[in-house]
């Protein structure tokens, strides 16, 4: 397996931090059209046009069913696209992540560590630094130019928080008739899928206390891991959902692709889940201490890593950088109050 290595290479490309806080997702887009166009052909090729058409048609359909609150935004977004796509990527899902919660071994406040997994060239290479706003104040999203849920953000003198991918349930002895029975069952779901829960929590939450009550209490559409710090020492947790209930641990907490907090039958995803959670509870203490991103390591860091953060929303901290399959895709993006 070849693992990607780090690089510090002057040369690599700045990740843009865009200001949208009076246009939101669909100003991001406008801002950033390349790095959009580019994201839309990378799921066209990953998934093929036939499986993105049809995809495309039922992620729209099961938005509008369902009345989704970001189904105009993601309508405006699709219509910039000038191809098919734009809804199945909302309503993707695919990723594998690991993720911490712990205090800040160099200063004040907690501290939120988070890579994603995804075997979707491009993603390192197209990842955009934005501020947004919502009710409850500015944020600072790390995403892509397109994508109308949150994945990874953090609000400065609120929380940061990251979602994690639960195994796929497992039914049966055969994953594909697992695959389907699960697809069938988000298919009759009325709820939020959860990357949109997160923008609401991040839109409209005031507070760590807020915003872990949301997450851990509003029904869901399919399962999630959410990991979420706040700004006072403790504040921090890993809630692990399935639709309809919670299995919160407390910080220090770690979190990659297999459920720690219950034991419920799953087909494990991504790279390692049990060796990569091994890794991180091992450094989440001391990570970052040195380098920001001093802490993935194999196997955090593997062939499909594709994002790197941390983000303490005490200080303001934010580092991110992007990742392909060969090595670092992105400088080290920093940000501080």
């Amino acid at each position: 397996m070849d693992v990607p290595t780090h690089r510090h290479d002057a040369e690599l490309p700045e990740i843009p931090h865009v200001d949208v806080t009076d246009g939101g997702v669909v100003a991001l887009v406008d801002a950033v059209p390349d790095r959009f166009q580019a994201i839309i052909s990378a799921g066209r090729n990953h998934y093929g046009t036939m499986a993105m058409a049809i995809g495309n048609e039922l992620s729209r359909r099961w938005l509008e069913r369902n009345a989704n609150c970001y189904l105009t935004e993601i309508d405006d977004t699709a219509a910039r696209a000038g191809m098919l796509g734009t809804h199945l990527l909302n309503m993707s899902y695919e990723w594998s992540c690991t993720s911490s919660v712990a205090p800040n071994p160099t200063g004040e406040g907690m501290q939120l560590l988070r890579t994603l997994d995804w075997p979707l060239d491009g993603l390192g290479r197209n990842v955009v630094a934005a501020r947004m706003a919502g009710a409850a104040g500015d944020y600072e999203n790390v995403t892509w130019p397109g994508f109308s849920g949150i994945c990874t953000a953090m609000a400065p003198g609120r929380f940061a928080a990251a979602i994690n991918q639960p195994p796929m349930h497992k039914w049966t002895r055969l994953c594909w008739f697992d695959w389907m029975i699960n697809r069938g069952r988000l298919w009759r779901s009325r709820e939020l899928p959860p990357m949109h829960l997160l923008r609401q929590v991040f839109d409209c939450c005031n507070t760590y206390a807020e915003a872990k009550d949301e997450l851990t209490n509003t029904p869901l559409a399919m399962p999630a891991f959410f990991t979420l710090v706040g700004i006072k020492v403790g504040e921090g947790c890993v809630i692990e959902r399935t639709e309809n209930e919670a299995y919160v641990r407390e910080n220090p907490a770690s979190v990659t692709n297999h459920w720690v907090g219950c034991r419920q039958p799953g087909r494990y995803r991504g790279f390692d889940s049990e060796g990569r959670y091994a890794q991180m509870e091992a450094t989440r203490n001391t990570a970052a201490a040195t380098s920001p991103f001093d802490w993935v390591t194999l196997p955090i860091l593997n062939p499909t890593t594709r994002l790197a953060v941390v983000a303490n929303p005490k200080n303001g901290r934010l580092a991110v950088q992007g990742w392909e399959t060969d090595g670092p895709a992105t400088a080290v993006f920093e940000l501080s109050a």
